[in-house]
This record gives structure tokens, sequence and C-alpha cells, in this order.
């Protein structure tokens, strides 16, 4: 093969916000696929807010990305060659591993995948990890309930937003809380969101309340901050949180959480999950998403940047809110 192997490597720790300087490019000869591993042509970049965490040293629930190591992140791919007999060239796969154009995967760790039942990025966003946070977070822990008031914060996004799609089956009422006037007319128009409140607003806390006239009776956090900061007054007896996220603090900026006495004082459930707490979300969510796709009652929006090299600019963008909808880097 001719071709070489653009990857995107973590070049320093950031120490606060991160930036381009944190990452460096190189270009390499493709991986040689070992028995058992397929080689793999990398089509689209799944960017997701985690990733800032995994440019930290500090300990968590995942390894850390090493200096001088590919970035961390999941791609839908197309296979080049498997010798194994598994997969043919040009299925499609997902698992590709890393920022980078290629990868050699084993292939027990690779889902085939069918272009013509979905669009192949919908298995990085609707379909894929944060479709499937969205229907574990909503179903083991918010667990909204009919005439109840659910409200998600980064709604717009890739996880918030089919959280509020599922909350509304669910039959709450959805408050989505979303950075500006187009992402809220969005969540409202498209999605079916009940209401929509603006962060950005000088008086957000007292638009929140207004949208939230009988409470809060579950929230899904993907925020922290500010926005937290608004949210837990509203909270009502024994309300449900579950947090997801605090990408307002991914970037070094912690801010002091509210005063727990209100866990005893309300009776609040408040957990933190990340996806793989719950392995049997996976398989319901891809069967219950792909239905509701294929009637067209689940909406889903793309944030599609082009050309791997452009991949930290994408990344640091989303951190501070510039994307809308999914982040996917198509890798040219």
């Amino acid at each position: 093969m001719t071709e070489t192997n653009l990857r995107i490597l973590l070049a320093a720790r950031p120490e606060g916000a991160a930036t381009l300087d944190h990452f460096r490019a190189v270009e390499e000869p493709p991986p040689a696929p070992r028995p058992g591993e397929a080689l793999l042509r990398h089509r689209f970049l799944s960017l997701d807010p985690y990733m800032r965490g995994r440019m930290n040293a500090s300990k968590s629930y995942a390894k850390p990305v090493e200096i001088g190591d590919v970035m961390e992140g999941q791609s839908v791919a197309q296979v080049v060659e498997d010798l194994s007999g598994t997969f043919a060239p040009g299925d499609w796969v997902l698992g590709g591993k890393g920022w980078q154009r290629f990868s050699a995967v084993p292939v027990h760790a690779l889902v085939k995948l069918d272009p013509d039942a979905a669009p192949p990025t919908a298995h990085l966003g609707v379909l894929g990890m944060p479709g499937t946070t969205a229907w574990a977070g909503c179903t083991e822990l918010a667990q909204p309930r009919p005439g109840e008031t659910f409200v998600v914060s980064a709604a717009s996004g890739a996880v918030g937003s089919v959280a509020g799609q599922i909350a509304r089956r669910m039959g709450a009422r959805a408050v989505g809380i979303a950075g500006g006037p187009d992402k809220c007319a969005y969540l409202r128009d498209e999605l079916g969101f009940d209401d929509c409140v603006d962060h950005r607003a000088p008086d957000f806390p007292e638009r929140l309340a207004a949208a939230c006239p009988d409470g809060i009776d579950s929230y899904f956090e993907n925020v922290g901050g500010a926005v937290q900061q608004a949210v837990w007054p509203l909270l009502n007896d024994f309300a449900r949180v579950a947090v997801c996220g605090m990408v307002a603090e991914y970037q070094g900026d912690l801010q002091p959480g509210p005063n727990l006495s209100s866990v005893l004082r309300k009776r609040l459930t408040l957990r933190g999950f990340i996806v793989s707490d719950f392995p049997r979300a996976a398989p319901t969510w891809r069967a219950t998403g792909a239905r509701w796709l294929r009637d067209g009652t689940l909406k889903y929006r793309e944030d599609v940047t082009r050309g791997l090299e452009n991949a930290p600019t994408a990344f640091l963008g989303m951190l501070t809110g510039k994307n809308f909808g999914k982040t996917i880097v198509e890798i040219t």
C-alpha cells in the first residue's frame, strides 16, 4: 500500500484549557494486521467530550492517552484486508480505533454495519455510544415518568437531543437547556421538546424557573458549572439526577457544586454513570433506536468537519459549544 497513515497524537498534557499545541500530526506507514486482525480504512471519526479527560494523567475510570500516542476515538470504517475471512474488503464496520486513517483491529471487536439500513455515521451518534448513553441514563437512572418535568443540559448535543426525545416518549414534559436561540428553536420545532432555555441568557436562572413552574423531577446532567447551579434549587423532593458529563469543567475551570445537604433534605437520587455500566443497554438501544429511525419518529443532527487534519480544531470547538449536533470528522 502506497498510502500513508495520518495520525493525530497527544503532544503534551494540557494544564487548563487544551489548545492546538497539545496535538501533533504525523504521517506513517499503515499498520500491518496480525493474525486475527483486520486492516481498516477509517471513513468517519467520532469526537466526544470524554476525550478531553483522556488527555489528563489523573486517575479516572479509563486509562489516559500517553504523550506521543494516537488520540483515542471510535470510527466507522471499511475493511481493507482480513485474512481470517470474517469480513470482505469494502465491508462497513464499527470499531476503527484512534484519530488516524488506518487501524488494525481484532475482528471479534468489530460490528458489521448495513449502510442501507442506516447511514454509517448514525452508528457514531444516534445509534452509537451517545444514543446508548441517553437510553441508559433515561431508562436506568433519570426514569422520567408521565406528567413529570424532565430537564437535560447540552440538549442539542448527541446525548441530550436523544435523551429529551426518549423522555417525551416515556410521557414526561421535556425541557432542554442549550446555547443560543437557533439550538433552542431546533429542539422545540424539530425534536418536539416542550420547552428550551438558552443558558447564555443573562437571566437564565429565572427563565429556567419559568419553564419549570412545577419544579424538576428528573435531570440529565451533561454540563455542570453555572447550569447545574441554576437547576439544583428547582429539584423536587425525590428527584432523580443522572450525571453523565461535566463539559463546562473539562478544561480545568472547576466550579463549586451545590450544597449536598439538599440530597438529604429533598431525598434526591444522585448517580454518576458511564455507558459501559449498563452493557445490556447497547443491543436494546440499537434495536429500539433503529426502529424509531425507520418510522421517522427519532430525529438527529450531525456537525461534520471534513479532513482528519481538522479534527483538533473541531474537537476544541465542540468543548466550547460551537458544534450543532453530533460532532463527526469525515476522513478524506
